[in-house]
């Protein structure tokens, strides 16, 4: 692969863009929307932001069918930081809230809720190395939980919830990081939805919150305020500094999604890519799926070789032919193709081609 040119990107996060938005972006970067200032340099407090906060809400309120009742807001710190504050401003000390563990990002979000409150587990497949989500009737909700906590996708073991897990009409809330606006995704049946921008709303740094009355109402004003979330809705998420530059690549990569069909767009594309890999993956025992198949995700395909000795080889060969990020992650191992909203289709076809040449190369090794 020449230097110069742009790799298929299969990386977990941050994710490929839409070329058309990377060139839009650095076209403003001397100047954005003819007001003068760069695009680095623009003021939170200018006009200009503003403008460009409103067009980024009210995208994700178009696009995800947010009731207007919701609050949404554009906050930082990552699903990382959400896994703590979500719970700080549901749970009190005493309080008891249920998880549905799925994954290592599950449990980070469940070890930083017991800092708060009587958080638990009530369904892990930890002891199957995470193959399955579960099926409703697999797990009991506690009588007495203030909420139930899922995380809609598992970038690690790819696999992936594909109805909304029943909690027993407790309040509900879904880590959707790595699946928002590439999957259907009810949001009035949540009272909180959180998600990195980095997988498919755009680069790292900006971390988008949605939030139902009722979870506004359970907020004490003895939380911090860079932690609570009725001090950043009262301030259109500009309480402090907003990531101005994240923000704007977000707009504009929602601008591209609304020409290309919106959500209906992204979820026909996301499962043709999925279905082309998968059925590679099904063909032959010579790749070995990790992921059981009614919990297959449609964002991370994750699999094995079944001669593991094969699998440094083939990211080395994938990478020179052309082919990124498709290293498992490191506690996991084995091969993971990201497939997020803006790789196309083109990528995925080449990386099955890959595959066959290198099954036909190495299949009696």
């Amino acid at each position: 692969m020449k230097n110069n040119q742009r790799i298929h990107n299969f990386g977990a996060g941050p994710a490929v863009l839409p070329i058309e938005v990377v060139e839009e972006v650095a076209a403003s970067l001397p100047n954005i929307l003819e007001s003068g200032f760069g695009l680095l340099e623009i003021s939170h407090r200018s006009d200009v932001f503003q403008g460009i906060m409103d067009n980024a809400i009210n995208s994700i309120r178009k696009i995800l069918k947010v009731p207007d009742e919701y609050e949404v807001l554009l906050l930082q710190g990552g699903a990382s930081l959400q896994f703590y504050m979500s719970a700080l401003n549901i749970l009190r000390k005493g309080e008891k809230a249920d998880y549905l563990i799925t994954g290592g990002w599950s449990k980070k979000a469940l070890k930083e809720a017991k800092r708060i409150g009587d958080a638990e587990f009530i369904w892990t497949d930890e002891q199957n190395n995470f193959k399955m989500v579960p099926n409703n009737g697999e797990y009991e909700v506690r009588d007495d939980a203030k909420y139930v906590h899922y995380t809609s996708n598992n970038t690690l073991y790819g696999t992936q919830y594909h109805n909304i897990p029943d909690s027993k009409g407790k309040p509900l809330i879904v880590d959707a990081s790595s699946d928002i606006t590439g999957v259907d995704l009810d949001v009035s049946k949540h009272d909180i939805i959180y998600a990195g921008a980095q997988k498919n709303l755009g680069p790292s740094g900006v971390t988008l919150v949605i939030i139902s009355p009722w979870a506004m109402s359970q907020m004490d004003d003895d939380i911090p305020s860079m932690l609570n979330y009725q001090v950043h809705a009262s301030k259109g998420s500009m309480f402090n500094t907003p990531n101005t530059f994240g923000i704007f690549v977000l707009s504009k990569v929602l601008a591209w999604l609304e020409r290309n069909g919106g959500m209906d767009g992204s979820i026909k594309r996301n499962l043709e890519k999925s279905n082309i890999i998968y059925k590679e993956l099904d063909r032959t025992d010579f790749w070995r799926p990790h992921a059981s198949k009614d919990s297959r995700s449609r964002m991370n395909v994750t699999w094995n070789l079944k001669n593991k000795e094969l699998e440094e080889k083939f990211i080395q060969e994938s990478l020179e032919a052309g082919f990124g990020g498709l290293k498992g992650h490191r506690s996991v191992g084995g091969i993971r193709a990201s497939m997020y909203n803006y790789i196309p289709k083109e990528s995925v076809e080449a990386l099955v081609e890959f595959m066959n040449k290198f099954e036909f190369k190495y299949s009696e090794k």
